[in-house]
């Protein structure tokens, strides 16, 4: 690569960050670190009308419970600050006045009211090369009329001028060459009435800055880059334009659509990185964090929609990922988001995990339910116990709460019916002999031995003891658990079983 790697996520405070948003900054992450270069967080927070308070708070936090550590931030400032669009203002004005200078764009005195009309009249009304010259603009006024607008601070705005009968064509990194029709695409607007940029100026102004290399963006993008590319011409940076990667959408499960957050409602999942409450209404909507994924196991989801390494492997560290990725991998199709494949990559994730790195998570989860872990050397053999049963971390409290105190109720339903003396007298027998000093196995032996010497079946036994001890039908081995509980308190459990279905 001829010129030092730069790229940037830049994403609009105004509410939850979708997981498609993450995706993206995962992948602009990935490539900076692939190539020894720099990522950067950029806030595009140009439309003060949708800017909601804490929402940059909230991005940050979620990028950082995420592992993406951005290089230059507005929380990290570099050489090439501001990182936020609204302390640039004063620098979008200049290149939008150069481009009305050169021809390229127009101020347009059309209010709000005109354009309603406007679009009533025709409903597919679109301000471009066929309808410019009908409309109030300095295209259409005198010199004089424009002069006089202006200095009396008529509100306006400023559009390009998209030219007409031309094919504007670039090289996408994913897709290759991208043509477009420049008499299909409209006027945008280049700076609002209030002297903010749209997204369109602000975007191409920013990159130039920031001197960005490569821009990975969403899809959905992709209609504006005529304009991103005629900006980076008319404005004399072509030269210095980046490269460009249109990054597949992330799809409904049905693979019908671009997964949305309503969808997320609809189906009973998150599309929200963490949970995320609207300061207006106080909505919350939760995310992938609170419902209990790791963000290792979030990263390598994200990583994998819409990219593979070329083999079957789909478990990856952050760090395998900066290895192995490449833009070459990237699909071109949509992904579609599967929740019980993301879910198969978190229970991938916890079983694989060291305990030491589970405990104090587990141990947070068990302290908000009220379950008090009195030594940590249990939780951890107790972490080490039930962690291949877990999918979500909360599930540690259901798999391990009965570890640290006795079951409150029993699924008696399953024991009462074939409850007998003969059983009881077994189970009283069985805590009395109890040898905690042997192993699981031989627990187990001892425990079957001595159910055929009182003439009952292991079977008939096995289940009563897991419920006495846990509950009800789950957990790992039983005779595991009897080790972990001791001799005092399996015997203690027994009593107590034994009264209850007596």
């Amino acid at each position: 690569m001829n010129k030092a790697v730069r790229v940037r996520f830049a994403p609009s405070p105004t509410g939850g960050l979708h997981l498609g948003g993450v995706r993206t900054a995962l992948f602009n992450y990935l490539f900076a670190k692939k190539n020894n270069g720099t990522f950067i967080l950029r806030i595009e927070d140009t439309d003060q009308t949708r800017f909601v308070e804490g929402a940059e708070q909230y991005i940050v936090d979620c990028l950082e419970w995420c592992g993406i550590a951005a290089d230059e931030s507005p929380q990290k400032p570099g050489a090439f600050g501001p990182y936020r669009q609204s302390e640039r203002k004063p620098t979008y004005r200049q290149y939008a006045e150069q481009l009305v200078a050169s021809g390229y764009a127009y101020y347009a005195f059309d209010t709000a009211e005109e354009l309603t009309a406007k679009r009533a009249e025709e409903p597919n009304f679109l301000y471009g090369q066929k309808t410019r010259m009908q409309m109030r603009n300095s295209l259409t006024l005198t010199q004089n009329e424009v002069s006089d607008l202006l200095s009396q601070n008529t509100p306006h705005v400023i559009r390009i001028k998209m030219p007409t009968d031309e094919q504007v064509t670039f090289t996408d990194m994913i897709r290759g060459v991208v043509s477009f029709d420049t008499n299909l695409v409209d006027d945008k607007v280049l700076l609002k009435a209030d002297g903010m940029p749209t997204y369109h100026l602000a975007v191409v102004a920013d990159d130039k800055a920031m001197e960005i290399s490569h821009v990975f963006r969403g899809e959905e993008w992709l209609p504006s880059a005529p304009i991103h590319l005629l900006l980076w011409r008319y404005l004399g940076w072509e030269n210095e334009m980046p490269v460009w990667a249109h990054l597949p959408l992330i799809l409904k499960p049905d693979g019908n659509g671009k997964l949305s957050k309503r969808d997320g409602d609809r189906l009973g999942f998150p599309v929200y990185a963490m949970n995320w409450t609207d300061p207006k209404t106080g909505d919350l909507t939760k995310g992938f964090k609170e419902l209990g994924f790791m963000p290792e196991a979030f990263v390598n989801l994200l990583a994998l929609l819409g990219w593979n390494d070329g083999t079957d492997k789909e478990i990856f560290t952050l760090e395998e990922l900066k290895a192995a990725f490449s833009v070459e991998r990237i699909s071109k199709a949509g992904a579609k988001f599967d929740f019980e494949k993301a879910k198969w990559f978190n229970h991938e994730w916890i079983k694989q995990s060291p305990v030491n790195s589970l405990q104090l998570t587990v141990n947070s989860i068990l302290a908000e339910k009220g379950i008090e872990v009195k030594s940590e050397e249990t939780l951890a053999k107790v972490i080490e116990l039930v962690k291949d049963r877990c999918t979500l971390l909360p599930d540690f409290v259901a798999q391990s709460a009965y570890f640290f105190a006795a079951p409150r109720e029993y699924d008696a339903a399953a024991v009462k019916p074939k409850w007998n003396a003969d059983k009881a007298v077994f189970f009283e027998e069985f805590a009395n002999t109890l040898n905690i000093e042997l192993s699981p196995l031989d627990l187990e032996a001892s425990f079957k031995a001595l159910a055929e010497a009182k003439g009952l079946k292991p079977g008939e036994v096995m289940l009563p003891l897991r419920i006495i001890l846990v509950g009800g039908k789950f957990g790992p081995g039983v005779f595991d658990i009897v080790k972990l509980l001791g001799k005092e308190e399996t015997s203690a459990r027994i009593a107590k079983g034994i009264a209850a279905f007596t």
